[in-house]
C-alpha cells in the first residue's frame, strides 16, 4: 500500500503505469467517476496486489475463498466493487491477497442513522467488528424515544449479525423535540427513579431487538454531573452484566487534560467513565464543525494531544479512535454565530476542488489536505480528509496500542477509508 499525490501533468494512466497497478483499480479504490479529472495535490490510494482470481463460470466467493485458503470477509474487504455482496460474472478479476497487515489487530465500528441505505451498509458491513445505530433519546419518565421503528432496526441487526458484526443501540439526550439537552441529562442523573428505569429500559430494549450492548452520550454536563454520569454508566454496566454481559460503551469529549474546562469538557472524567464502561470512543473530531472557524475537523497534533492524556487515565485498550468521514466547505471572511460551513463527502471534495481549479494542500501539522477558491465572489475553504490523514490516524492507533477506530459515520462508504484501516490491520 502507498498513498500518492497528484503532480502537475500526472493521469491515472502515467500513476498506473509508475506503480505497475493496473489502472482499473486505482479508479475503483479512489472513488474516481472520471479519470479526466485528477485536481493537483490529491493524494490516492495505491495498492500493488501480487495475486489475482479471473473468475470462471461456476466459481462462487466461498469457492474462491476455499481455493486460496481465504474468507470470504476478506475477499469482501479486498474487492469493495464487490459492494459486500455475492454476486460475481466471468472474467471479473479479484484481488486475492492485500500486502501483509502490518498493523496487528483492531476491532472498527461505525455509527449509522436507522435510515441507512442497506446497500450502504451491505458494503461496510466487512470492514466492522460493531454498528451503532444513532441514537435512542430520553424523556422526563425514563422511556426511550426510539432512533426509527423497530422493524428499521431489527433489519440493520439482522443484516449486522449476517457479516459477523455486533450492534450496539445508542442512548444520549435527546428530546422528543430533536434537540440534546445538558437540562435532561442532569435531570435523569439526579433523579434516582428516572435513572433505574433509563437503565432498566435500556436493557429491555436490548434484549427485546437482539443489540449487544449500549454506547452512553451524555454531553454538556457540568463538573458537579461528573461523579453521577461515572456512576450511572456503572450502574448501566452493572445491570447489562446482569442480564447477560451486554457491552456498555461511553463517548468522551476531546480532552487534553483533567482540568479543561469547557462545558462540553467539565462533565467527562476521563479515568471514571473509561473504568466503568467496557470501551470509550474518543469523539476527536468537529475542531473544524459547521459554525465554528475554518480548520481541519480532525487535526492529528489535537488529536494526538487527547490520545496522550487519555492513556494516563486508563489502558489504551479501553479506547477508540474518532475518525471523520467527511469535511466542511467555509465561505469567508468567517463571522462568528453568522458562518454556516457546508458540509461534503471525501469523495466531493477532490472533485470540487479540480472544479474550482483548486490546487490541494496538506497541512503536515494537522495532517490534513485543504485547498481554497473563488466563486460569485467570495472565497471559500475547504478542509476534509484523504488517504494521508486517513494513514495518520491508523499509524496512531497502532502507535498508541488503541482498542480499535470508531468512525463518524458510514451512512456514506468511502472506499479509501475501509481499505486503508483494512489492509493496515486485521480487523476483528
Amino acid at each position: 500500500m502507498q498513498i500518492y499525490t497528484v503532480a502537475e501533468g500526472d493521469s491515472i494512466y502515467s500513476i498506473s503505469k509508475l506503480f505497475g497497478t493496473p489502472a482499473s483499480l486505482i479508479i475503483s479504490d479512489n472513488d474516481i467517476s472520471d479519470p479526466t479529472r485528477l485536481s493537483i495535490g490529491r493524494s490516492l490510494l495505491i495498492r500493488q496486489p501480487t495475486e489475482f482470481h479471473t473468475v470462471k463460470s461456476g466459481d462462487s466467493l466461498f469457492s474462491i475463498a476455499d481455493m486460496y485458503g481465504v474468507t470470504v470477509r476478506s475477499l469482501w474487504q479486498n474487492n469493495p466493487t464487490l459492494g459486500g455482496g455475492y454476486d460475481i460474472f466471468p472474467g471479473e478479476s479479484l484481488v486475492i491477497d492485500g500486502e501483509p497487515k502490518p498493523f496487528g489487530r483492531i476491532a472498527a465500528n461505525a455509527y449509522i442513522y436507522p435510515f441507512v441505505s442497506p446497500d450502504t451498509l451491505r458494503h461496510t458491513l466487512p470492514y466492522l467488528s460493531y454498528v451503532t445505530v444513532f441514537t435512542y433519546g430520553i424523556r422526563n419518565d425514563g422511556s426511550l424515544i426510539p432512533p426509527g421503528g423497530d422493524e428499521a432496526e431489527s433489519s440493520i441487526i439482522a443484516l449486522a449479525r449476517e457479516y459477523g458484526v455486533r450492534p450496539l443501540m445508542m442512548l444520549s439526550t435527546l428530546t422528543e423535540d430533536g434537540y440534546f439537552s445538558n437540562e435532561l441529562a442532569a435531570y435523569v442523573l439526579s433523579e434516582k427513579s428516572v435513572r433505574d428505569a433509563v437503565i432498566r429500559n435500556v436493557a429491555d430494549t436490548i434484549e427485546r431487538l437482539g443489540y449487544d450492548g449500549v454506547d452512553i452520550d451524555f454531553e454538556y454536563l457540568g463538573s458537579d454531573a461528573a461523579d453521577e454520569y461515572a456512576s450511572f454508566v456503572a450502574d448501566m454496566n452493572d445491570a447489562l452484566d446482569a442480564r447477560g454481559g451486554y457491552e456498555v460503551w461511553v463517548a468522551l469529549a476531546p480532552k487534553s487534560s483533567a482540568d479543561q474546562s469547557g462545558l462540553i469538557y467539565e462533565g467527562h472524567n476521563y479515568g471514571a467513565l473509561a473504568n466503568a464502561a467496557d470501551r470509550a470512543l474518543l469523539m476527536t473530531y468537529e475542531w473544524g464543525y459547521a459554525f465554528g472557524e475554518p480548520q481541519a475537523v480532525a487535526p492529528l497534533d489535537k488529536v494526538r494531544r487527547v490520545v496522550d492524556y487519555a492513556v494516563t487515565e486508563a489502558p489504551p485498550q479501553k479506547f477508540l479512535l474518532g475518525v471523520p468521514n467527511y469535511g466542511y466547505d467555509w465561505t469567508l471572511p468567517y463571522v462568528m454565530g453568522v458562518t454556516e460551513a457546508e458540509s461534503v463527502t471525501n469523495i466531493e471534495a477532490p472533485i470540487r476542488a479540480y472544479d474550482r481549479r483548486a490546487r490541494i494542500m496538506f497541512d503536515e501539522a494537522a495532517a490534513s489536505p485543504y485547498y481554497s477558491y473563488y466563486e460569485n465572489g467570495s472565497e471559500h475553504i475547504v478542509w476534509f480528509e484523504d488517504p494521508r490523514s486517513v494513514y495518520a490516524k491508523a499509524s496512531l492507533i497502532y502507535d498508541t496500542g488503541l482498542y480499535g477506530a470508531g468512525i463518524w459515520n458510514a451512512m456514506k462508504f468511502w472506499t479509501p477509508l475501509w481499505l486503508i484501516l483494512s489492509g493496515l490491520f486485521e480487523i476483528d
